[in-house]
């Protein structure tokens, strides 16, 4: 059979139309909406963590910092500069914390937040609190490349 570039790339062309066509309107599943069952609900419940509680601190939560749920740059109050988003926090743990110097999990980065940022008591590594909270910032890296010890993006 011959192969038709002209024909091979109308269609190629056509159905990323189609495609783009689909996810405008939604019609096309994306990653984060494929969770579902128990682990979507602790997505949701560590989201309600992540947006709500202040873990006894200083009346600051996650979303103080994090902007936009997480998916925002990320703005410490009373610091003139921005980060960058937990897009892809997941996808980049575990990574050397040169400040420590040593090797860092996502668990270890949210406790320090939490005591640092927010002063409040961090959760216990494996309470249902920091096993929400991990939930969630895992699908904000949904279909992210790993990349351990990468850049944020």
């Amino acid at each position: 059979m011959q192969c038709n570039p002209v024909k091979e790339w109308r269609l190629f062309s056509l159905s990323g139309a189609v495609l783009g066509a689909l996810l405008a309107v939604g019609a096309v599943p994306t990653a984060q909406a494929a969770i579902t069952g128990p682990l979507a609900q602790t997505v949701e419940q560590g989201k309600q963590i992540f947006m709500h509680d202040t873990f006894g601190g200083r009346g600051m939560t996650c979303a103080s910092c994090h902007k936009a749920a997480g998916m925002g740059t990320t703005e410490v109050p009373g610091m003139d500069r921005k980060g960058p988003s937990l897009a892809n926090a997941a996808a980049v743990f575990p990574r050397y914390k040169a400040r420590v110097h040593k090797v860092i999990t996502l668990e270890e980065q949210i406790r320090g937040c939490i005591h640092g940022a927010l002063g409040g008591k961090e959760p216990a590594y494996d309470s249902a609190t920091m096993r929400a909270l991990v939930t969630y910032v895992s699908s904000l890296a949904q279909g992210q490349r790993i990349d351990m010890g990468g850049a944020f993006k």
